[in-house]
């Protein structure tokens, strides 16, 4: 008997995938515990339906991280930080202090978890932080850090 899982099912298969299975397994033990349904044309068609519209709102949430992320390509943060000898700064420049700057000036609500530094910022210059916007879209923001 052919069947569409509503649920993972150990050794069987992940939600919406369409398994065949002994009749006495799907009456006995999937079909009770709503674990699956019947493959009919109806059912089939739904499943696909639903994928689609999540291939679409994953596409969708792909492009606005696109945009978002040429957005902040574009910005270039500076931040001005008292200083000691040779120019080293009182403390340090955190990925806390950029996501606020980030809000603050352009709108942005970024979350600091997301704000990737290479290198401390403890002494004036310029670096980059990358910022995670999606799985796959990144953004590079330039940061320029000076006397005050």
């Amino acid at each position: 008997m052919k069947v569409i899982l509503l649920q993972d099912v150990k050794d069987l298969g992940k939600k919406d995938t369409m398994v065949n299975v002994s009749d006495g397994y799907a009456r006995n033990f999937l079909f009770p515990r709503k674990a699956a349904v019947e493959a009919t044309e109806g059912a089939l068609k739904t499943i696909a339906d639903k994928k689609s519209s999540v291939a679409n709102k994953k596409n969708m949430e792909l492009q606005a991280a696109k945009d978002l992320a040429d957005k902040l390509n574009k910005i270039e943060i500076n931040i001005k930080s008292k200083t000691g000898e040779n120019g080293k700064l009182f403390g340090s420049i955190t990925n806390k202090d950029i996501a606020e700057i980030i809000k603050s000036k352009h709108k942005i609500d970024i979350d600091k978890k997301k704000i990737v530094i290479n290198e401390t910022i403890k002494v004036l210059g310029t670096y980059q932080a990358e910022i995670k916007v999606y799985p796959e879209v990144t953004a590079k923001v330039k940061i320029t850090i000076s006397a005050e």
